[in-house]
């Protein structure tokens, strides 16, 4: 889980230029609900959230399925 100070297109950005594995990847807003979901392909430069994210989870691509746009999230911050 990645966490910005602020909900942004930009800041939550990713690339993948020198990850050399697929990753699931699930945006989240402030208030913990999802805004996009994508495959990052390995080696591609960058993927940017449709809507503005303040989180971004990184999981297993197999695994995207559990998750839709507009579902709501909940997890601590411990």
């Amino acid at each position: 889980m990645l966490v910005e100070a602020r909900e942004s297109r930009l800041d939550t950005s990713i690339h993948m230029l020198f990850v050399f594995m697929d990753l699931g990847v699930v945006w989240l807003d402030s208030s913990q609900m999802v805004v996009d979901i994508i495959v990052a392909r390995a080696w591609r430069p960058v993927y940017t959230p449709c809507q503005p994210a303040r989180y971004t989870l990184e999981i297993q691509p197999q695994r995207l399925n559990e998750f839709q746009i507009g579902d709501h999230l909940e997890f601590n911050h411990e």
